[in-house]
């Protein structure tokens, strides 16, 4: 328990961190005698009872960060006192009441998090909109009604707004067009209505947009085409009509969702619609609007009615249960057949061979019904669970999308030219290769050598964190990944890392009870040696806690540089102790030397410092994901949260 006495300790105290603990019993009010307290971090612990009012005292506080514990009652209105707030993590604790009008006081706050709590109420006006350099705004998962405050309009920083499963209502106010650093709007699960607002085609930064399971009512506008960095688009289980454009995002089957609008018409070919009929329907409206559509309906006769409903509880089914085959996935996604491939990959030449696998080879290409280029990973079935490998990727990639993961173009089962059995799984061409080959082998690069600098490697660790959270908390259905390295994070044009090659995945057997998103049965230690979890050679059952053990060795290598099987390691050092022995004081001693070149290049002693810190604070937490014990290991929504702080810290 944390005791009343600690108000006792020095005034001069400015960061106070016992997060990842079993912390328990409830927030002494004497904290507020810390008059000098920066950071306040208790995260993943156990505390409960109220947040103090005597909180509000801690007037040089920065960041207060209580996520997953069991806090209750309301936010203080005390909270306004804290004028130099910058970072105010409250989610995933069973607070109620609703947002304090206080908050708006707090106008340096860049992330305000409070989802998976009971919260209600309206989102109060002229709270948020006083806060314009915030970035980020988590309010997702509560009871909040109302709408949309105009004043958000304010926000010319946000870049992540979340209001997904909560009760808010009303149309998506204008002003929202004005927020143009937006990169993820997500909407889903709301009572929101109207139309689709053409203006989101303005918001350039866009890359995730998901209005799915409300009720807008419109034809889709087309501004959307125009939006080049957005790779995932869910507008299903709406009341849209119209037709669906065909540029942008729309020429990817894979990075859009439009299923539950049964009145939408046209859009590529891989989506199978019907053609739209030549009356201008997205300018009718109302009565007259459906009168039409029922007479359009009973014209085109039974048979195509048919085909209409048929379609309708394909996707339905489709979305919600579990894929049973790798063919299930094929009628999903593009259909190829082995030609097609042979002649995309110019006969698999070895002049096309990108790379090489556990389980077989990948070669470069194109299909002339896909508009960039492709990689062909052809499967060895000769390869003892080459098979099993297929089916397993297939039916993880067939559940997931997000913009950090390989995007799957298709799966292939067919028989070659020679009448052998072939099958191969189709991804977009990460042009920038591997995190591997960026590590290890940069010469072999060219032309495309990367800049090595901290910031690079601080934006692929939050990359493969942000597909980790999404694999083992977002997704429809869970999965542990099973084989998370280097060589398994590949970078595109724009050097965002995807992370791929899920031939070894398991998708979680959710079943009641707490901890059964931690547990799927094993019957072999799966994975890659240096990054497997140690408990998996004692036959404990794969976990997401084995993802996270992976994710830290496989930060520890962007670190140092160093392979976990490199030479050096061995007879009881390994990559792990190497890091945990150095920091804090002699960390500029392990990291990779290309780091050191990179912040001597920035030129100030105190940029150097800075770094230095941050270098401390990226291996603090690689050895926490990599420590021994499963229940040990850092939560990745808590490595996400400390790594966007380092990001934000480095010059």
């Amino acid at each position: 328990m944390l005791p009343d006495l600690i108000g006792n300790l020095s005034t001069h105290l400015t960061w106070l961190s016992m997060g990842i603990n079993q912390i328990s019993g409830m927030i002494p009010r004497g904290i507020g005698q810390l008059y000098s307290l920066t950071n306040f971090i208790m995260i993943d612990n156990y505390l409960e009872g109220i947040i103090p009012d005597s909180i509000g005292k801690l007037k040089h506080l920065v960041r207060f960060a209580v996520q997953k514990n069991n806090l209750s009652g309301s936010i203080p209105n005390a909270i306004g006192n804290l004028t130099m707030l910058s970072e105010l993590y409250l989610h995933t604790n069973k607070l109620e009441g609703s947002i304090p009008l206080s908050l708006k006081y707090c106008t340096r706050m860049q992330s305000f998090g409070v989802s998976d709590n009971n919260l209600s109420g309206d989102i109060p006006n002229r709270t948020f909109g006083n806060q314009e350099g915030l970035i980020n705004l988590d309010l997702s998962n509560n009871s909040f009604t109302g709408s949309i405050p105009l004043e958000f309009g304010n926000l010319k920083h946000l870049s992540i707004l979340y209001l997904y499963e909560n009760k808010l209502s009303g149309e998506i106010p204008l002003q929202l067009g004005t927020c143009s650093a937006l990169t993820e709007l997500v909407l889903e699960r709301n009572f929101f209505n109207g139309s689709i607002p053409s203006f989101l085609g303005s918001l350039r930064s866009l890359e995730i947009l998901d209005l799915s399971n409300n009720n807008f009512s419109s034809t889709i506008p087309g501004e959307l085409q125009n939006l080049s960095y957005l790779n995932t688009l869910d507008l299903s289980f709406n009341h849209l009509y119209g037709e669906i454009p065909i540029g942008g995002v729309f020429s990817n089957v894979t990075a859009i969702s439009l299923i539950g609008n049964k009145d939408l018409c046209g859009g590529i070919p891989q989506l199978k619609l019907p053609a739209c009929s030549k009356f201008p329907s997205k300018k009718l409206k109302g009565s007259f609007r459906k009168k039409l559509i029922i007479i359009i309906v009973i014209g085109v006769g039974g048979g195509f009615v048919t085909f209409i409903i048929f379609m309708s509880i394909y996707f339905f089914r489709k979305k919600s249960k579990t894929l049973s085959s790798s063919g299930s996935l094929e009628n999903r996604y593009v259909k190829v057949s082995y030609g097609e491939l042979h002649e995309a990959t110019n006969g698999f030449s070895s002049s096309n061979l990108v790379g090489t696998g556990s389980f077989g080879s990948v070669y470069g290409g194109s299909l002339l019904h896909f508009a960039r280029p492709i990689a062909v990973k052809v499967l060895n079935l000769e390869k003892g669970g080459a098979s099993k490998s297929f089916t397993a990727e297939c039916k993880a990639l067939g559940k997931i999308k997000h913009r950090n993961l390989l995007n799957i173009v298709t799966c292939c089962s067919s028989i070659d030219y020679n009448g052998n059995d072939f099958k191969a799984i189709v991804f977009e061409l990460m042009p920038n290769g591997s995190l591997e080959s960026l590590l290890h082998n940069n010469e072999e690069l060219g032309s495309r050598i990367f800049d090595l600098n901290p910031q690079h490697r601080i934006n692929i660790a939050l990359d493969v964190a942000n597909a980790l959270d999404y694999l083992h908390n977002g997704s429809e259905e869970p999965v542990v990944h099973c084989d998370i390295k280097p060589s398994n994070v590949l970078l595109d044009n724009d050097n965002v890392a995807h992370l791929g090659d899920f031939g070894l995945a398991r998708l979680l057997n959710v079943v009641t009870g707490h901890s059964s998103r931690d547990r799927v049965s094993s019957s072999a230690i799966r994975g890659t040696i240096g990054y497997v979890p140690p408990e998996y050679g004692a036959g404990v059952h794969v976990s997401a806690k084995g993802d996270i053990y992976s994710y830290g060795i496989l930060v520890l290598e962007m670190l140092t540089g160093k392979k976990p099987t490199d030479n050096m390691f061995g007879e009881g050092l390994s990559l792990h102790k190497f890091c945990e022995n150095a920091i804090p004081d002699r960390i500029i001693e392990i990291v990779d030397s290309r780091l050191l070149v990179s912040s001597a290049e920035e030129g100030t002693r105190v940029m150097e410092r800075t770094i230095g810190e941050c270098l401390v604070s990226f291996a603090r937490i690689g050895v926490a994901c990599a420590a021994e014990l499963p229940n040990q290991r850092m939560d990745i929504k808590d490595v996400i949260v400390e790594l966007q702080a380092i990001k934000r810290k480095l010059p």
